[in-house]
């Protein structure tokens, strides 16, 4: 992104951003892998729904707007798709990135603004991106306000010096946003009606709304009709999110060609949060061992099976499906084994376990299940014979046995 900056105006020239966290995506983008309650959300002006890709011509000029849901500060990034990175908030006309909850601003503003936001070149997808922390972040490392200097480079390494910058942060603190758009040059003027010697072209995707370009040029979003001189032309259909489609279509005169595209989603991975009370439970999914509780796994999106051991614990198991770039918690409440006792007495006895009577034995046998583990007095009483007194300790997931003889009182 390239800022020029004069007595009267701020130009911003935006083109491709990517974002990235302490968790840098494949496409640079700052991720907050944690879920947190402060949101913020940035859009353009062309696509306030964020609904698809919208194409601003070069030169055009552009309005970005952002919202929170708490009070914030938010910095505003855009990065072309050659990795040239600009800032747009704060700038050195608009210094006042505080938002409140619920507040919703645009860049420029619509009126008294001192400065604009012109598309700049090469054509490609671009995009902004929003940093909103719930504390004021230092950017001398980053970028001059004053003079729109940049000091970093290209998608990932802006990722990388925003992490730092909010590494020292509560994790709750943060949160980032991206909005898209297509720096294009009309290549290809659609026809309403097509004319002696030429052919339409048809383009259509699911879902709708993918930017369309014919030999390399952006000529608008699906569905769309062309008229077009006879030949092979090459098509290319590009939605955020989705991989890339491209095939070639070969036009005839008086005839229409159909391009039916079925978008492929973009795999991102997905975060498994996997935590157990107690802490320090051996974690396995889908049988492999992977570490301990609390433990944060980086997955492709796909049904996972869980299982927690611990030792003196019952085993936990569950099954979850991670979405495509979902975070999935996992949180696992182990319960202790439980031990048992077979006691044996030479005399029908009534049996008290740390002073509560908890049976009768009979025929001199007395079965005590589900007792938890740990230390435990053992009391045999019967008329006409001495008290008997033993201390065990119960072990868990064992049955241990135990025998009591009474010997006649004098």
């Amino acid at each position: 992104m390239k800022q020029i900056f004069s007595t009267t105006a701020l130009g911003l020239l935006l083109s491709g951003l990517a974002l990235a966290a302490p968790e840098l995506s494949p496409q640079g983008i700052i991720v907050n892998p944690v879920p947190t309650d402060l949101q913020v959300r940035t859009w353009v002006n062309k696509d306030p729904g964020k609904t698809g890709n919208p194409v601003y011509q070069i030169g055009e000029r552009i309005q970005v707007s952002v919202q929170v849901n708490q009070d914030a500060y938010v910095y505003l990034f855009s990065v072309k798709s050659t990795g040239e990175i600009g800032l747009i908030l704060p700038n050195a006309f608009d210094q006042n990135n505080f938002l409140r909850a619920g507040e919703t601003r645009t860049f420029p503003p619509a009126t008294g603004a001192r400065y604009t936001l012109d598309v700049g070149g090469p054509e490609g997808q671009d995009r902004v991106l929003a940093v909103a922390s719930r504390q004021a972040l230092s950017l001398s490392q980053i970028a001059n306000i004053q003079t729109g200097q940049v000091n970093v480079q290209g998608a990932d390494n802006l990722a990388r010096a925003l992490s730092i910058v909010v590494t020292p942060l509560p994790q709750q603190d943060w949160v980032s946003n991206v909005a898209f758009f297509i720096v294009g040059r009309a290549a290809v003027t659609p026809s309403p009606q097509p004319q002696p010697g030429t052919g339409t072209l048809s383009v259509n995707s699911t879902p709708s709304g993918a930017q369309v370009l014919i030999e390399g040029r952006v000529v608008g979003n699906t569905p769309l009709n062309l008229v077009l001189r006879p030949g092979r032309v090459d098509v290319e259909l590009r939605l955020g999110g989705y991989q890339t489609f491209r095939t070639s279509a070969q036009i005839r005169p008086g005839e229409t060609t159909v391009v039916n595209a079925n978008l492929t989603p973009v795999v991102q991975n997905g975060l498994l949060q996997i935590n157990s009370n107690p802490q320090g439970a051996q974690v396995l999914l889908n049988g492999r061992v992977v570490g301990n509780t609390p433990l944060n796994l980086t997955v492709q999106p796909g049904r996972y099976d869980i299982e927690l051991r611990l030792g003196g614990y019952q085993g936990f198991r569950t099954s979850v499906t991670v979405g495509n770039g979902q975070t999935v918690p996992v949180n696992a409440n182990l319960q202790g084994l439980r031990g048992s006792l077979e006691v044996f007495t030479n005399v029908e006895a009534r049996i008290f376990l740390d002073g509560r009577e908890v049976g009768q034995t009979r025929n001199g046998f007395l079965r005590l299940n589900d007792l938890e583990s740990g230390s435990i007095q053992i009391v045999a009483l019967a008329p006409g014979y001495r008290v008997v007194f033993r201390d065990i300790r119960v072990e868990p997931g064992r049955a241990q046995q135990v025998r009591l003889d009474l010997m006649r009182a004098r």
